[in-house]
């Protein structure tokens, strides 16, 4: 909490978590520094539907919007197949790039890749981890520790 002269103004990992917690229904979309993993992480654990960079195009807000409110209700999430399961190196720096809060785009050009090839590596992550979409693939990443 940030405390003010007047009043506690909470901060927005805290006013996710509160948002999410009043109604579990909540889309919450949350607008950060790239380089700020661990409120990203925090935001996303207490029920962020999605990341964006505080510099993120209108496109990239457009897509992230209409895909937030296209999931109107949040979907339990999936197991995997196997609770040990290994991702490749690939699937691993995918998995980076997204909890940078980079697009496939930028991912591809970063890892010398296609952004298809990037979409491919970012679909097998998904299943592998059991979750349905980047919101879940990070916050899983940081729970299991294979993102920081």
């Amino acid at each position: 909490m940030l405390v003010g002269t007047q009043r506690a103004v909470p901060t927005g990992v805290e006013a996710t978590r509160r948002l999410v917690s009043a109604n579990p229904q909540a889309n919450v979309i949350v607008f950060g520094a790239p380089d700020d993993a661990g409120s990203i992480a925090a935001a996303i654990a207490g029920g962020a539907r999605g990341y964006l960079r505080w510099d993120a195009s209108r496109p990239e807000l457009v897509a992230a919007l209409a895909h937030t409110l296209a999931s109107t209700s949040v979907p339990a999430p999936r197991q995997p197949s196997d609770p040990g399961v290994q991702l490749t190196e690939r699937e691993l720096q995918v998995l980076r790039g997204m909890s940078q809060g980079k697009s496939n785009g930028q991912i591809g050009r970063e890892l010398y890749l296609s952004e298809d090839t990037v979409k491919t590596h970012a679909r097998r992550l998904f299943r592998k981890l059991g979750v349905r979409d980047r919101a879940q693939a990070v916050a899983h990443g940081f729970r299991r520790g294979l993102v920081s």
